[in-house]
């Protein structure tokens, strides 16, 4: 499972690569075994990647929160495990 750093810090990592692209570099993206070289046609494919990690941010930060959702909407769940004194 990613981390909240490791996501944060592919979300920087596509941040320079969009604006590298932006001023007519080549970007190279990748790790072992993973190697890309993108161009300014590749741009959209860059837009994509960075949302995709900045929707990974805010789910590993929501849960972080300890806050159950449910399709977007957040509940709480009822607790009958404690006795209550008649």
């Amino acid at each position: 499972m990613t981390t909240l750093a490791e996501a944060q810090s592919m979300v920087s990592a596509y941040l320079a690569a969009e604006q590298a692209i932006l001023a007519g570099k080549e970007v190279r993206i990748g790790g072992t075994g993973v190697d890309r070289f993108l161009r300014h046609e590749d741009l959209d494919m860059v837009r994509a990647g960075r949302a995709e990690w900045e929707k990974r941010v805010a789910a590993l930060q929501a849960s972080a929160g300890y806050a159950p959702t449910f399709g977007g909407l957040s509940y709480s769940v009822a607790d009958f495990s404690v006795a209550r004194d008649r």
